[in-house]
Parts: structure tokens; sequence; C-alpha cells
């Protein structure tokens, strides 16, 4: 019952998704994700999305989120660890960058300066955890063996913190 706003930039995108998703209860937006430009000021109890934030200017898309939530409402998101050796490398030395296909302006995050961000914009019950050792190159014999050995490591503390994704989560 609940009504579902996907957002993009690029209008064939949004066309691959209402033919995907062709429910009444999903609409599809034109937007620009940094201030999503077209929704209204508090018009949204949640706005959730995967691996996002790190193409985008924080700072604007924070902002931009944190203008359409509701009083309440909750933002969740997941999004690369730079504290992991691999993204660390991969997001900061430009020619392993550019054989990877990222784009010059993508990043990962630190989760303290995440929190920090949020912080700054009044946002609450903060929440930034490490998650994820299952590799997208793991062979897919070996990613349930995989992701029950990462579902360990993310219960060690300081283990867990070189995790490849971090979960973020706040509240309006």
């Amino acid at each position: 019952g609940a009504e579902i706003t996907a957002t993009d930039i690029f209008p064939e995108f949004l066309a691959l998704a209402r033919k995907r998703i062709p429910a009444e209860n999903v609409l599809t937006q034109i937007a620009d994700a940094e201030t999503l430009s077209g929704s209204a000021d508090s018009s949204f109890d949640a706005v959730v999305g995967l691996s996002i934030l790190h193409h985008l200017d924080i700072d604007k898309a924070l902002a931009g989120i944190h203008r359409v939530l509701r009083p309440g409402g909750t933002m969740a998101f997941s999004e690369p660890n730079m504290l992991n050796p691999q993204i660390a490398i991969q997001k900061n030395i430009p020619a392993i960058k550019k054989a990877c296909g990222d784009s010059p302006d993508e990043t990962a995050f630190f989760a303290w300066l995440i929190k920090k961000k949020l912080d700054r914009l009044n946002f609450k019950e903060l929440s930034v955890v490490p998650f994820d050792f299952l590799h997208p190159a793991v062979p897919d014999f070996l990613a349930a063996s995989v992701e029950k050995i990462g579902y360990i490591l993310e219960k060690i503390p300081l283990i867990r913190e070189i995790a490849g994704s971090l979960f973020i989560g706040a509240k309006k």
C-alpha cells in the first residue's frame, strides 16, 4: 500500500524501471539526486538508496534528503567503505580508478565523517555500520560460504571496520 517514487536523471533508466515494475503505486520522476528537485519539502516518509551517495556531492545530497523527509522520516543507504583496503586503493589511485571504470567524482566514505555530516544537519538516531565482506569477484559456488564467514567477521570489533560497505541510517 505504500507509494514509491523512483528518481533518476536519465529518462531511459526510468523507462526501464516502469517496464520492470508496472505497479500503479510506483511513480517515476526525473530528478537531480543531490537536491531531489521536483520533490516538495517534507514529502517523504523514507529516502533509501543503494550505492548512490558516493557518486554525488555528499553535502548537497544529505541536505536534499533532509529537506524532503517528513519529521520522523528515515533515510537508509548502503555505500562503499573507505576503510576497506581494496576500495581505498580503487578510489584513490587514479590509474586503478580508471581501470575499474569509476567516474572521476566517485568516492567512498569514512563512517565517522558521514556521522559528523548527518549530525550537522540535525539528523537523529544516527547509525553508520560497516558490513559486507562478500566481494563481487567471489565465484558463485563460494558465495554462501564467504557470506557466512563475513557475518562472523562483522561481529569482530576492529575487523568489521574494514568491511566493504557502510549501512548509513538516520531519522529527521
